[in-house]
């Protein structure tokens, strides 16, 4: 009998194959893999909860590695190739010219070869993570057949080091936009090549990143179970990320949101500590203005009085055209010491020094889902390595803390960092890399509270904050937003708070910019003629008798928002990224600079342009602020099923994010701002609750679709199921990766 079960076994992935259409090719794998994954897979065991939520269990790191890649893939492998094609520099492969130069940028940038060497080169341990990373998702493409990848037939190991940060816009450019990149490489370049820098360009930039995440955490003497609390609140387009949970036996048990196609939760909590990550505007990147020179045919840039030469490699780049054909453009691609070269302005070539991917930021990424407690935090963040996140911290043991990044060059602080430096000097070289605690930091702030709403650091505990003064400038160049300073109004009074009662801090509706922007507003109608008060009484006096908080049954809401738009969208131009987060003192500055008249225009144009849309101007908001989920994800329809939102975006100062715009319909639709959010308690046993936009499933014929959008949009988030016992409760089904390809299973 165990003989013909084991022959059962053996054959069973044949099995599987011999189930699919004739018509659909399989994946190629050769017998030993297609057995040996067969075999990793039975030592992965999935679960999946009441909300469809999956909890991966493995015996080894490997295997839940394994399962987790799988798992992905059953949710969403578009999702996971569109990542892979966009780290690789490889989108044109799938949609045609129109992202070529965003692939040269890339392929500038992340050089594969050294991808592969750090692979090479791994401990075994790590090594066996990255192959599991590949074996799950390969597994799951030679068991179906009927997905058809855009470009990526097999996944390599590798790809693993080509994406090593999860966060959203993680590429660091240094301040050079897709246009400047397009220009330099679009036509052979020149001596003195580069057109007279425009600075407004930034806010390209600036406008493709979402606006902001949140991060809060409670020391035990805040909260009513004296335990600390962490609150876990990114912004990003909707559906960027999965929920999951992953066990093994060699004492992984982390709980949160991954990125699709990553092997790590980015953003989640174990049984003794959590972690928020929001992104961080530290000046990380930097770009060099090298003097070049051409002779003999060769370019040459200057270096301490010498000339050296510039390093060239040949960027290959397949282009769609039709279904089936293709066309190949080869581009040559500039280097320096400093970087690769991405542009010019002003006549000098523009290198970048920056950390994009790494094997150490992955390795980072990794060893912090396990580390049991602050020590073994610190012990991963002190391999500096993350050049993009900002870290919120909280643990079993009542501490909380605060890292403003750990990837921190030492530069000269004299010099602006925020702008190219001279890249002829050895001046302007990095000097190293500085130790976390020399970079700003908060460790258990006696005031009991930490916030970070991708706002300056130096607020981010009241009286708690780090000292400005004692930090160089490009170590925290960032300012103040609305969403900051409403945070710390609502955690330094903040006392015996409860973890539902964090979930509405959380999702409170105020709109704290128009504490600036009414009274301003309100003041300049005293002083306006009477011919403009009486045309603009009725909404000046629903702004004024407005409590500032956004709901679906609110005119006022519409009106703010709309009013707001206009306000924001006539701030002087940023100069640099770093100006841009500046968001409460340049609103602060325009409305002192602004004439009376001119501020009441802009509620004037505000109105007429509401008259425009919709017939008038008093319209609820609800009416025109929807969410819905269609079955493609893209598309948006005003005839279809949607639900009224009352959030509003964050730039508005509000803490829960919901960005919606019009998208050829009439009504505004939701596309980002609030995704995965966890609010987490961490007492003697885990208690958690989240919450995740629309559902777990891609599939709109799935209850798990829309099971969770209610609750999103209104804040009543479900109890996260932490231990076996309460998962196995609610199961819907328990299985190992490829047994739904058997009949019967």
């Amino acid at each position: 009998m165990k003989k013909n079960l084991l022959c059962i076994l053996l054959l069973l992935p044949l099995f599987c194959l011999a189930q699919q259409p004739a018509n659909q090719a399989r994946m190629q794998l050769s017998k030993a893999d297609a057995q040996r994954m067969w075999n990793q897979a039975r030592s992965v065991t999935i679960t999946r909860d009441r909300y469809g939520v999956s909890h991966i269990y493995g015996r080894t790191d490997a295997d839940a590695v394994f399962g987790l890649m799988y798992v992905q893939c059953e949710e969403n492998f578009k999702g996971i190739e569109r990542n892979y094609l966009y780290q690789l520099g490889k989108q044109t492969e799938a949609d045609g010219a129109a992202n070529l130069y965003t692939d040269v940028q890339l392929q500038l940038i992340a050089d594969s070869a050294d991808a592969i060497k750090e692979y090479n080169e791994s401990p075994q341990w790590f090594k066996s993570l990255m192959n599991a990373f590949a074996d799950g998702i390969n597994y799951y493409l030679y068991l179906h057949p009927q997905v058809k990848p855009l470009v990526f037939k097999h996944f390599e190991p590798w790809y693993a080091l080509m994406f090593t940060d999860g966060s959203v816009s993680a590429t660091e450019t240094g301040g050079i936009n897709l246009h400047e990149t397009a220009q330099f490489y679009g036509a052979p370049p020149v001596e003195g090549s580069g057109a007279v820098y425009q600075p407004h360009t930034v806010d390209n930039i600036i406008m493709e990143k979402e606006t902001g995440s949140n991060g809060f955490a409670l020391a035990p003497s805040k909260t009513a179970s004296k335990h600390a609390l962490l609150y876990i609140n990114p912004h990003v387009p909707f559906y960027f990320r999965d929920e999951v949970h992953v066990v093994s036996e060699q004492g992984l048990n982390v709980y949160g949101a991954v990125t699709w196609g990553q092997f790590f939760v980015y953003q989640g909590f174990n049984q003794h500590c959590g972690w928020m990550h929001t992104s961080s505007y530290a000046d990380v990147a930097d770009l060099y203005a090298e003097k070049v020179t051409k002779k003999d045919g060769k370019w040459y840039y200057q270096y301490n009085d010498t000339l050296r030469p510039v390093i060239t490699k040949q960027l290959t780049l397949k282009i769609r055209k039709t279904d089936s054909t293709f066309d190949q453009k080869t581009i040559t691609g500039y280097y320096t010491h400093h970087g690769p070269i991405l542009g010019s302005r002003d006549g000098k070539w523009l290198a970048l020094k920056a950390n994009n991917r790494s094997y150490e930021a992955l390795l980072e990424s990794w060893m912090i889902t396990k580390a049991n407690n602050f020590e073994e935090y610190s012990k991963a963040m002190n391999l500096l390595s993350n050049g993009s996140n900002n870290t919120v911290y909280a643990d079993d043991k009542g501490n909380i803390a605060f890292w403003y990044g750990n990837y921190m060059p030492k530069r000269d602080p004299k010099l602006d960092w925020a702008r190219p430096v001279d890249g002829t000097t050895s001046a302007t070289e990095y000097k190293g890399l500085h130790s976390v605690d020399e970079t700003v930091h908060v460790y258990n702030p006696e005031t009991g509270w930490i916030e970070n709403c991708n706002s300056t650091p130096f607020t981010s505990s009241g009286t708690s904050s780090p000292d400005k003064s004692k930090y160089p400038a490009y170590m925290a160049p960032d300012g103040q937003n609305y969403r900051g300073v409403y945070a710390m109004r609502l955690l330094s009074d903040a006392k015996d708070v409860s973890l539902d009662d964090l979930i509405d801090k959380g999702y409170d509706h105020y709109l704290s910019l128009f504490d600036d922007l009414i009274p301003a507003m309100l003041k300049s109608y005293d002083m306006v003629d009477d011919s403009v008060k009486d045309a603009l009484a009725e909404p000046v006096e629903m702004l004024k008798q407005w409590d500032r908080r956004s709901g679906i049954h609110s005119i006022a809401t519409t009106l703010a928002v709309e009013w707001g738009t206009h306000f924001l969208a006539a701030l002087p131009k940023a100069q640099t990224e770093e100006e841009s987060t500046y968001q409460a003192q340049r609103v602060e500055a325009m409305l002192n600079s602004m004439s009376p008249q001119k501020q009441l225009d802009l509620l004037h144009e505000s109105i007429k342009s509401l008259q425009k849309r919709y017939g008038v101007w008093k319209v609820e908001w609800g009416n025109i602020n929807r969410y819905q989920r269609r079955p493609d994800g893209t598309t948006f329809d005003d005839k279809a099923v949607s639900i009224p939102v009352g959030l509003v975006g964050s730039q508005f100062g509000q803490l829960p994010s919901f960005q919606s715009k019009t998208m050829n319909t009439q009504k505004r639709y939701g596309y980002s701002g609030n995704s995965f959010i966890a609010a987490v308690e961490f007492g003697p046993r885990i208690k958690g609750k989240s919450i995740i936009t629309g559902g777990q499933s891609f599939d709109p014929g799935s209850e798990h679709f829309t099971d969770q959008a209610q609750g999103f949009i209104d804040g009543q988030f479900k109890d996260i199921l932490f231990y076996k016992a309460d998962i196995l409760k609610g199961a819907e089904w328990t299985y190992h990766p490829g047994e739904r390809n058997v009949p019967g299973k």
